[in-house]
């Protein structure tokens, strides 16, 4: 039932693990350059994004990380890593089972007032949100003019063999 979104989730897990592998070979310096127009720093874009993912996790499967998504402070881009590939093991613990799509859940909004927001769009809100802040620190790395590595669904593809060639 879940099968489709499989694909979707392991992109969402391989492209923030690459981009936080290629982001390791950069200085202290570089991974604090912010562009303009962006959420902040390169470290701090990826801690907002993994540590919001956690948080819709958790607000879907009802299981906390074991690390703390609340913590101010960044960790390190190995420790990233490392929580993104604990999300990854959670994503396909919870689409190995099907889910109501419709479940209600209450959302703190950004009016201050609380919404009432289906399961579907909590789970859409988990790919939208990285992929929006994973594009703003690769505008942020071609600002200290390093290239960003491709991660593009195609590449997910061929590189986890999901696509090859006819021939192979």
């Amino acid at each position: 039932m879940n099968d489709g979104l499989h694909d979707a989730f392991g992109h969402n897990a391989w492209v923030t693990r690459e981009l936080l592998l290629m982001c390791q070979q950069l200085t202290d310096t570089q991974t604090h350059v912010a562009a303009p127009g962006t959420y902040g720093s390169i470290i701090a874009t990826l801690w907002h994004t993994v540590s919001s993912e956690a948080g819709y996790c958790a607000r879907l499967t009802g299981e906390e990380a074991a690390w703390d998504r609340r913590a101010d402070a960044a960790p390190s881009l190995e420790k990233l890593t490392g929580y993104v590939d604990d999300l990854s093991e959670r994503w396909v613990r919870f689409l190995a089972h099907p889910f109501d799509a419709e479940r209600i859940f209450s959302v703190k909004w950004h009016d201050g007032r609380d919404y009432n927001v289906p399961a579907g769009i909590v789970l859409a809100q988990v790919l939208h949100h990285g992929s929006e802040h994973r594009a703003q620190v690769c505008a942020a790395l071609t600002s200290i003019d390093v290239t960003a590595p491709d991660l593009g669904l195609w590449d997910f593809a061929e590189a986890t063999r999901r696509a090859k060639p006819h021939d192979s």
